[in-house]
C-alpha cells in the first residue's frame, strides 16, 4: 500500500498536476511512471470527481486495420479529413496529426491502467469504425485512473481548488489554493477545465444579442459545476500567457430543454434532428438538418440553437422515424396531427403548418438509407434539407424542445508539441497544460464525437512526460538540501484521509 502522509508530514513534489479529469490522470499517471513523485489536486468532491470525463463514452481512435472493438480501419488521414471538416480550417495540422497518431497508440496503455473497452451499442453504430467504446462509459474510465493512481502512489486531494500561480518569468514556482496554502513544485500541468460552468464569462463572451437578449443566460452546461475557468483566466490576464480560441467556440450540443442545469451527460442529447425538421419558437426552420452523420455534425446545433430567438428550438419527426435513433431519457411532446403538435408546444398554428407543408412539398424521396449520405432530398425550399429528407406526414407525430448545452469551451492556453504553456511565443521551462485548457489548438470550431477524449489523452500523457522531465532536470540542478521551498502540507483532504 503506498505511504500517505499525515497532516504534520510534509512531502518534497516533483510534479503537480492541477485538475482531476481524464488529460489531468494521464498526466499524473505519466509522471508517476517516469519516476517523478505527484501530487494531483481536485476542485471537486470526491463523489464528484472526474470533471466533463466521467460524462463521455468513447475515444476516437486511428487504426489501420480492424482492431478488437475497432472495426474496419480508420487511417491517419481520414482522421484528419474529418477533423478539417468539422473544424473549417480552424485546427493547428500538426498538432492535430499528433493527436490523430497517438490515439492510434494509447489504448494498450489505458488497458494497463484498468480501463475495459466493448463494442459499439446499436444505436452508436455510425462510429463503431472510429471510436472505441469504454466499458462502464466515462465514469468507469475515471474510476480505474483514480485507482491506478493510488496504487502506484500519487498524491490526490479532492476540494483543493486553485485561486492562482505564483511565476518567476516563465517558470512556474508555486500554486496558491483557496484555502491559503501554498504547494511548491518542481513542475506543474494545468488540467482544470474550460470556464463553460462561469455564468459570467459565458455573458461577457456572447454579450447581447440584437433582440436584447443574453444568449448565455439560457445556456445549459452539460458537465462539471467546477470547470470556472479560474487558472485559465489568471494565467492569460495576469500571467499573459499566449492564448488561442474564441471564447464563444464550444463544444455546444442542442440538449433536451427540459435537462439540469448542470452535469445532464450524455443522456440529454437529442439525436433525432437528422430524420425530421428543427423549428425555432417561431415555427420556422433555419439550418440543413441533413448535412452529414450526426457524429460528425451534432455538435454544430447546440451553437445553431444560441443563434434563434430565445435560444430554443424544436425538433419535429413523425412516426417513420422511431426506432432509428438512441431514445432519450424524456419522451417526446407526442400529437396525432400537426397542428396539435404545435398547438402542444406553444408554436405559431400558421408559421409552423407552412413551414411544414412548404418541407414535405419539397421533399425528393429516392433510397432513404441513414446510414449513408442517401439521395433523399428538398428541392426549392430553404434551407435546403441534403440527405435523409422525408415528409413528415405520419402521425402520431413528436416534438422536442431544444436548449444549447454548452459541454467545454475552446478558449485556452496556446502550446506546442511539448505541451509547455507558452508566453510571448516562448515556451515555460515547466509549466504545461493539457485537456480542454488547449483543446482549442486543435479545435478552433465545430466537433466531431470522441476527439475531446483523443485530444485530452494525447496530451495529458505528452505533459505528464515532460513534467517528469522537466522535474528531473530540476533536481540535478538543486540538490534535495536546497528545496525548501518545495514542500507541501498534504493536509486533511488527501486522499485516504
Amino acid at each position: 500500500m503506498p505511504h500517505h502522509p499525515t497532516p504534520a508530514e510534509h512531502t518534497a513534489v516533483d510534479v503537480l498536476v492541477i485538475g482531476g479529469g481524464n488529460a489531468a490522470l494521464c498526466a499524473a499517471l505519466m509522471a508517476r511512471e517516469a519516476g517523478a513523485s505527484v501530487l494531483l489536486l481536485e476542485s471537486a468532491p470526491r463523489a464528484w470527481r472526474g470533471g466533463n470525463s466521467a460524462h463521455t463514452r468513447n475515444l476516437r481512435c486511428m487504426h489501420d486495420a480492424p482492431q478488437d472493438v475497432l472495426v474496419d480501419a480508420y487511417p491517419e488521414e481520414e482522421f484528419w479529413q474529418d477533423l478539417l471538416k468539422v473544424t473549417g480550417g480552424l485546427t493547428n495540422e500538426h498538432l492535430a496529426r499528433l493527436v490523430i497518431r497517438e490515439s492510434s497508440t494509447c489504448r494498450p496503455w489505458m488497458r494497463r491502467h484498468g480501463v475495459h473497452f466493448q463494442p459499439a451499442l446499436a444505436g452508436t453504430l455510425h462510429v463503431a469504425r472510429t471510436n472505441a467504446f469504454f466499458m462502464g462509459g466515462g465514469k468507469a474510465l475515471v474510476n480505474a485512473y483514480y485507482r491506478s493512481a493510488e496504487q502506484l502512489g500519487v498524491q490526490i486531494r479532492y476540494e483543493a481548488p486553485v485561486e492562482r500561480i505564483e511565476m518567476e518569468g516563465r517558470r512556474f514556482i508555486a500554486a496558491h489554493l483557496a484555502n491559503g496554502e501554498r504547494i511548491a513544485a518542481r513542475s506543474c500541468v494545468l488540467a482544470a477545465g474550460g470556464f463553460e460552468s462561469n455564468r459570467e464569462w459565458l455573458r461577457e463572451a456572447w454579450g447581447q444579442n440584437e433582440r436584447g437578449e443574453w444568449p448565455a443566460d439560457n445556456f445549459l452546461i452539460r458537465g462539471t459545476a467546477y470547470n470556472k475557468g479560474v487558472l485559465l483566466r489568471h494565467l492569460l490576464d495576469d500571467h499573459g500567457a499566449d492564448r488561442i480560441g474564441d471564447p464563444t467556440q464550444a463544444h455546444m450540443v442542442a440538449i433536451d430543454a427540459r435537462a439540469p442545469l448542470y452535469d445532464g451527460g450524455i443522456c440529454t442529447r437529442i439525436d433525432c434532428v437528422s430524420l425530421g425538421v428543427v423549428v425555432n419558437r417561431n415555427g420556422e426552420r433555419f439550418y440543413d438538418e441533413g448535412e452529414d452523420f450526426w457524429p460528425k455534425r451534432y455538435a454544430i446545433w447546440g451553437r445553431l440553437v444560441a443563434q434563434q430567438p430565445g435560444q430554443i428550438g424544436y425538433s419535429i419527426i413523425d412516426s417513420k422515424a422511431i426506432g432509428r435513433f438512441m431514445p432519450p431519457v424524456f419522451p417526446g411532446v407526442k400529437a396525432d396531427t400537426l397542428p396539435e403538435l404545435a398547438q402542444k408546444l406553444d408554436l405559431p398554428l400558421d408559421t409552423f403548418m407552412r413551414t411544414l407543408t412548404d418541407y414535405n412539398a419539397a421533399c425528393r424521396v429516392g433510397q432513404f438509407d441513414h446510414t449513408t449520405l442517401d439521395d433523399c432530398h428538398t428541392k426549392g425550399v430553404a434551407p435546403a434539407k441534403t440527405h435523409w429528407a422525408r415528409p413528415i406526414d405520419t402521425g402520431p407525430f413528436y416534438g422536442y424542445a431544444l436548449k444549447p448545452g454548452v459541454t467545454f469551451t475552446y478558449l485556452g492556453l496556446h502550446t506546442d508539441d511539448t505541451a509547455a504553456v507558452r508566453f510571448n511565443n516562448q515556451p515555460s521551462p515547466n509549466l504545461f497544460v493539457a485537456g480542454e485548457m488547449m483543446a482549442g489548438n486543435v479545435l478552433g470550431k465545430g466537433y466531431t464525437a470522441g476527439v475531446g477524449m483523443s485530444i485530452g489523452t494525447a496530451f495529458g500523457r505528452i505533459a505528464g512526460t515532460q513534467a517528469a522531465r522537466a522535474a528531473s532536470v530540476s533536481k540535478k540542478a538543486l540538490p534535495p538540501d536546497g528545496i525548501a521551498s518545495i514542500a507541501i502540507n498534504s493536509g486533511a483532504n488527501n486522499a485516504n484521509a
